[in-house]
C-alpha cells in the first residue's frame, strides 16, 4: 500500500510518493520549482486552494485465516475522502490522528481500486472559521479552525504550504480473533535499601485494549520485560467477553534512566503478545520503557512559584532549546536527520526539547533517539498563539487526537511534560483575544479539563500544565499574570521586539520557556536559497526569507548598539550572526546564574524547516549557526561567568556536575594588550549542581580605560570574560591572526594563533564548501593564544530541498580543497574585522 500513486490535478497525473504530499511529488516531477528557492513561495501559493485527488490499485486474495480486514492511516493530510471500490468508505478533517477502517465488505478478490481526494485545506480553514465562529489568532490564514499542522500556513520564521497528501504510512491489515488495539506501559519505581538508587525495583502495569472479533473465546496476553532470555515474564488470560485488561509485572534491580549529564539512559524491552489459549501468536507490540520518576515542582515559596523539573529526586536545571518541524514538508524528516538534529543539540549541551504548539507529534524515531540519547522532551498539544473553539466537530477531533497520541508517546521515559497549548492564555489576557471573542469560547476547557483529563486517564504521575507561559498552579480568573517572572514559565519576547539584548538580566524568572533573537541561515545555504543580484539585506529575496514583522529593522536596531552595521553583505551576514549569539549566550549564561531561584531556559529555537532568516541555532540546510556554538558555551557543565551583582561585579561559578568543584578563582584586569592591571585570587569550593558567587573588589573591576580593558575571571580551565565597553566603542584592532590548515585524514585541523586580543574567532567552514563545518567557534584569543578548530564533514542527513535522505559521514573527506581557503579573510572571521573595518 506503500508504493506509487498518482496525484491528479485538471485532469493530469503525476507519480506520487507515500508517505509523501502534494508539493514533493509536483517537484519530484519538475512540474514545480522548488518553493524554497527565492520567491517560488508566492507562485505556489495556488496549490493550497485546489482539490487533489490520490488513485492506485492493489491486488487482494482471502487468505482463509483472517475474517478482518481493516484499512490503516497513519497520517491524512488534512481534510479526506477516502473511496474502496467506489464506495465511500471515510471522511476525515485531522492530520494528527490515526484511521483504522474496516474494509471487508468493500475488498474484491483481485484488482481493487483505492481513492482519496483531498479538499483545499486553504478554503476548509476559511469555511470553518465561519462555521464554527471568528476566534483570534496571529496568521493571515485561519488555522485555528482546521486540526493541521499550524506552522504549514506560514509563520514569522515558516513558509506558507498548506500542502496535501497521506503524509504518513498506510497499510491493509488483517487479522483474526483479537487484536492489540492499544498498549499502555505505566512505569513506577520503588527505591531501593535506604531509600536509594541501588537495588530499585521497578513496576509496569502494562494497560492492554483488545479488538476482538469475536467475544466468544478466552485469550491469553503475555508481557515480557527484558532482553530475550532474560527477560521477566506475566501472563494473563482475558475472558470472554473482556476487552482490557491490565498486566502487573516486577522487575527487580532496574538501572535507572536518567537526563543526559546526570546518568546513564538504560531502556527496557517490553514485547507484549496475544494469542489463543495453547495456540499461536496473534498480535505482537514491541517497545521500550525506562524506570525514572519525574515530578515538576510548582510549588509556592518566598520568591513566588517555582518550575522545576525533578527526576529521580534530582532537580535538574533545563538547558533547553525549543523544536519545530525539521521541514515544512514532515514526512521528508527521516531518522538520520532526526539524529541528526539531536546530535547537534547535543553538541550544543542541551538537555531537553520543547516540541511546540504549532507543529505535529513527531514520529516515533524522535522520542526513541532521546530516550537513547538522554534529552528529555516537553510536548505541547497542538494549540498555538490562537483561540479555539470548544464546539464539535472540532472539540471532539481534539479529544481523538489526544487519546491517539498520548497512548502512543507515553512509552518514552524521555518525555517529562504535557503542556496545553503556546501561549493562548496569554494572548486572552494581554493580547487583546478576550475583547474580539465576545464571549465565545476559546481553549480553556480543552487545557483545563479536556486534556488534563486525557494525561489524567492514560498517562497517570506525567505532569501537565495548562499553557506556556504559566504561573503556577493556579486558576486563570486570580488575576495573576500569566507571564510574571516571578511564577511559574516565562516568554520573553518584549527583548528582540522592542528591547536590546542586555536588558535580559532586568529579570531573573523561575523559569524562561521561550526567548531569542534572530541571525542568518549559514551563508552556503542563503546562496542556495536566493539568488537576487545584487544580494542585499532588503533584495527582493531576502525579504521573502524574513518572515518576522519589521525583521530586518529589528536586526538593525538589535546590533548598532554593539556593532557596526556593515554595508559589505558578506559583513552584514557575519554581524548579525555574531550578534545573535551574543545575545542568547548572554541570556543564557545570566539565567544560569541565578540558580536556583532560576532552574532552566529553553531558547526559541533549535531547527529551521527552511532556509529563512530566524531565531533558530541549526538553519534549513542543517548547518549550524555561530549560536549553536554559544549554547554550547553557555550550557557547559562547569562554567564560569562574570554579572552585575549590587552596583558592581562578581564571577559567578555554576558546577552543573556530580562532583565539587575547588579550586581558586582568579580576577585580572588586563589591558588589551595583555599587561595585567590588578588582579585578586579567591578559593571557592562549589557543591555538586551548585553556584557560588565572588564578588570581585571594586579595585579590580574599575578599569583605567573602558575602551581597552576586560576582566578575565578563571578557575581551572574555564574562564569568563567582562568586557567594560561595547566592541564598537572598544579600542579593538584589526585581528593579526596566524592561521594553519593541515590535512589529518578525516579533515583539517585549522591553529589559529593571534598576536592581538582577538575577539570571537569563527571558522565559516561552510562558505569553503556546503558540506564542511567547524567542531567549535567564538573563541576569545588574548595575546599569545592560540585556539584548533577541526573542519569535519557534517552530519547533515538529508539533501537540502530533496526528498530523499543521505547520510555524510562524519571523519570522512567528502571534498577536496585547497586548505588556504580556510584561513582566508572570508571564513576566519571575528568581532576586530567588523569593528575595525568601521570608518568612525
Amino acid at each position: 500500500m506503500a508504493g506509487p500513486v498518482a496525484t491528479e490535478v485538471s485532469g493530469r497525473s503525476f507519480p506520487a510518493t507515500v508517505p509523501g504530499s502534494v508539493h514533493t511529488d509536483l517537484l519530484a516531477a519538475g512540474a514545480i520549482p522548488d518553493p524554497y528557492l527565492d520567491d517560488n513561495e508566492a507562485l505556489l501559493q495556488w496549490i493550497g486552494q485546489c482539490d487533489w485527488e490520490y488513485r492506485t490499485t492493489f491486488d487482494w486474495v482471502p487468505d482463509g485465516r483472517t475474517d478482518r480486514h481493516e484499512l490503516v492511516f497513519d497520517g491524512l493530510d488534512t481534510v479526506a475522502t477516502v473511496v474502496l471500490n467506489g464506495a465511500e468508505v471515510a471522511r476525515t478533517a485531522n492530520m494528527h490522528r490515526t484511521y483504522r477502517f474496516d474494509v471487508a465488505d468493500r475488498l474484491r478478490q483481485g484488482a481493487n481500486e483505492l481513492v482519496v481526494t483531498f479538499a483545499s485545506p486553504v478554503r476548509y480553514a476559511d469555511a470553518q472559521s465561519l462555521a464554527l465562529g471568528y476566534r483570534p489568532q496571529v496568521n493571515h490564514h485561519p488555522f485555528n479552525a482546521i486540526r493541521k499542522m499550524a506552522c504549514s500556513f506560514g509563520w514569522d520564521w515558516g513558509i506558507d504550504t498548506a500542502s496535501s497528501g497521506i503524509w504518513r504510512p498506510v497499510r491493509l491489515e488483517s487479522w483474526r480473533t483479537a487484536r492489540l488495539a492499544s498498549v499502555r506501559p505505566v512505569s513506577t519505581v520503588s527505591a531501593g535499601p535506604d531509600d536509594s538508587a541501588v537495588g530499585a525495583t521497578g513496576h509496569l502495569d502494562v494497560h492492554v485494549a483488545l479488538d476482538r472479533a469475536t467475544t466468544e473465546a478466552e485469550v491469553v496476553v503475555t508481557v515480557a520485560v527484558g532482553a530475550p532470555g532474560d527477560a521477566t515474564t506475566v501472563s494473563v488470560t482475558v475472558p470472554a467477553g473482556a476487552s482490557d485488561v491490565v498486566v502487573p509485572v516486577d522487575v527487580a534491580d532496574v538501572d535507572l534512566w536518567w537526563p543526559r549529564g546526570y546518568g546513564a539512559q538504560p531502556l527496557y524491552e517490553v514485547t507484549v503478545e496475544v494469542r489463543p489459549e495453547g495456540g499461536i501468536v496473534l498480535d505482537r507490540w514491541t517497545g521500550r520503557v525506562g524506570f525514572r520518576t519525574v515530578r515538576l515542582d510548582t510549588l509556592p515559596d518566598e520568591q513566588g512559584t517555582s518550575f522545576t523539573f525533578v527526576v529521580n529526586d534530582q532537580p535538574v536545571w533545563v538547558k533547553g532549546a525549543n523544536w519545530i518541524p525539521d521541514d515544512a514538508f514532515p514526512h521528508r524528516v527521516t531518522r538520520d536527520r532526526y539524529a541528526a538534529r539531536i546530535a547537534q543539540a547535543e553538541a550544543a549541551n542541551v538537555n531537553l526539547l520543547r516540541v511546540w504548539g504549532g507543529g505535529i507529534y513527531e514520529a516515533d524515531d524522535f522520542y526513541d533517539l532521546c530516550d537513547e540519547r538522554g534529552v528529555l522532551t516537553w510536548q505541547d498539544f497542538l494549540f498555538a498563539c490562537a483561540a479555539y473553539s470548544e464546539d464539535d466537530p472540532l472539540r471532539s477531533e481534539v479529544e481523538a487526537e489526544a487519546r491517539d497520541n498520548v497512548t502512543r508517546l507515553m512509552v518514552h521515559p524521555s518525555l517529562v511534560l504535557w503542556n496545553g497549548s503556546n501561549e493562548n492564555v496569554w494572548g486572552v489576557r494581554v493580547w487583546g483575544f478576550e475583547r474580539r471573542l465576545q464571549g465565545r469560547s476559546w481553549g480553556l476547557g480543552y487545557y483545563e479539563d479536556l486534556l488534563p483529563s486525557v494525561v489524567g486517564e492514560l498517562d497517570p504521575g506525567r505532569p501537565y500544565t495548562p499553557s506556556s507561559p504559566w504561573s503556577g498552579d493556579l486558576p486563570i480568573d486570580m488575576g495573576l499574570d500569566p507571564n510574571s517572572p516571578d511564577h511559574g514559565s516565562m516568554h520573553s519576547w518584549e527583548l528582540w521586539n522592542r528591547e536590546d539584548y542586555p536588558h535580559y538580566r532586568d529579570d531573573v524568572p523561575r523559569f524562561m520557556a521561550e526567548f531569542g533573537w534572530q541571525g542568518p541561515p549559514a551563508w552556503s545555504t542563503l546562496t542556495r536559497a536566493i539568488h537576487d543580484d545584487p544580494l542585499t539585506p532588503e533584495s527582493p529575496g531576502m525579504l521573502v526569507h524574513q518572515k518576522a514583522m519589521s525583521g530586518n529593522d529589528k536586526l538593525t536596531d538589535g546590533l548598532v548598539a554593539h556593532l557596526p552595521l556593515p554595508d559589505d553583505m558578506g559583513d552584514w551576514h557575519w554581524a548579525m550572526s555574531l550578534n545573535q549569539a551574543n545575545a542568547v549566550q548572554l541570556a543564557v549564561e545570566h539565567l544560569r546564574s541565578w540558580a536556583p531561584r532560576n532552574m532552566g531556559s529553553v531558547v526559541w529555537q533549535l531547527n529551521d524547516c527552511w532556509p529563512v532568516t530566524s531565531w533558530a541555532a541549526v538553519d534549513g540546510d542543517g548547518h549550524a549557526k555561530p549560536l549553536l556554538h554559544a549554547l554550547a558555551h553557555a550550557h557547559a557543565d562547569r562554567l564560569v561567568t562574570v554579572q552585575p551583582r549590587d552596583g558592581g561585579l562578581a564571577v559567578v561559578v555554576v558546577n552543573d556536575t556530580a562532583e565539587p568543584w575547588r579550586g581558586d578563582v582568579v580576577v585580572q584586569r588586563l589591558t588589551f594588550d595583555g599587561v595585567e592591571a590588578d588582579a585578586t585570587k579567591v578559593a571557592v569550593d562549589v557543591a555538586a549542581r551548585g553556584t557560588a558567587t565572588v564578588p570581585v573588589p571594586e579595585a579590580v573591576a574599575t578599569p583605567g580605560d573602558e575602551r581597552a580593558e576586560l576582566l578575565v575571571a578563571t578557575l581551572g580551565e574555564q574562564r569568563g570574560l567582562w568586557f567594560f565597553a561595547e566592541a564598537r566603542d572598544s579600542a579593538l584592532e584589526a585581528p593579526r591572526l596566524r592561521a594553519q590548515a593541515v590535512g589529518d585524514g578525516d579533515g583539517w585541523r585549522v591553529t589559529v594563533t593571534a598576536d592581538n586580543l582577538v575577539r570571537d574567532v569563527a571558522l565559516l567552514a561552510d562558505i569553503v564548501d556546503p558540506s564542511l563545518e567547524a567542531t567549535d567557534a567564538l573563541v576569545t584569543l588574548l595575546p599569545g593564544e592560540t585556539v584548533t578548530f577541526d573542519v569535519r564533514v557534517r552530519d547533515a542527513g538529508f539533501v537540502p530541498g530533496a526528498a530523499l535522505p543521505r547520510t555524510a559521514s562524519r571523519g570522512r573527506t567528502a571534498v577536496a580543497i585547497d586548505p588556504s581557503e580556510l584561513t582566508g579573510p572570508r571564513v576566519l572571521r571575528s568581532a576586530n574585522d567588523l569593528v575595525a573595518r568601521w570608518v568612525r
